[in-house]
């Protein structure tokens, strides 16, 4: 039997897709939790064989979730599922480790038989998720720029930035201008709005 932990913060459909996966023979849910700051210790409690992360939750999204199992040694493999197609979300799932990426709005079937390959060890990708990924190439922004356009989009401003990186406002400021020409955006506002779109912050 393979144990299943589910964290997805929509509710009817935790609610369905466990008791979908819970009509499988192999597969049993013993855990549901709708936080991403909940799953750590929902693991820790159930040590589950497969965890099934959602990327958007409160508390913390399901990439940086797969990224602390991993950095706290899990037992468990990691599978993502989420309703974003966005390319950057493939390769910084892959780098946390993550085994399985399948689109929410597929089949149960396709899902359960994602987690039945990443509990034996293998791995799988949503072939449409894949492919966006491939075509839209590495991630252009340093990992500075990825942090000072995470602090923009919470709406953190420079002087704050600066303080919390310990930099000069200058640098930050020409941080945003090099990340600005990269993504090809005329300002902040749309420079976050268009990493977002790419899953690159």
């Amino acid at each position: 039997m393979i144990t299943v932990l589910l964290a997805d913060d929509e509710h009817l459909i935790r609610g369905a897709v466990a008791a979908l996966l819970g009509l499988e023979d192999d597969l049993e849910v013993v855990g549901e939790v709708a936080r991403g700051d909940e799953v750590a210790a929902a693991v820790a409690g159930s040590d589950p064989d497969v965890a099934v992360l959602d990327i958007d939750m409160p508390g913390a999204d399901g990439l940086t979730v797969a990224e602390e199992l991993r950095d706290a040694g899990a037992r468990c493999s990691v599978c993502v599922l989420t309703s974003f197609g966005r390319p950057g979300y493939l390769r910084r799932a892959m780098a946390a480790g993550v085994r399985g990426f399948v689109a929410k709005d597929a089949p149960t079937e396709e899902l359960a038989a994602a987690i039945r390959k990443v509990h034996a060890g293998g791995r799988y990708l949503d072939a449409e998720l894949a492919a966006s990924a491939m075509a839209a190439g590495d991630n252009p922004l340093t990992q500075r720029e990825r942090e000072i356009l995470r602090l923009v989009g919470a709406g953190t401003e420079t002087s704050r930035i600066a303080a919390l990186l310990r930099l000069s406002e200058g640098t930050v400021r020409n941080y945003l201008s090099t990340a600005m020409a990269k993504l090809g955006e005329p300002n902040r506002v749309a420079a976050v709005r268009a990493a977002r779109e790419m899953g690159w912050i």
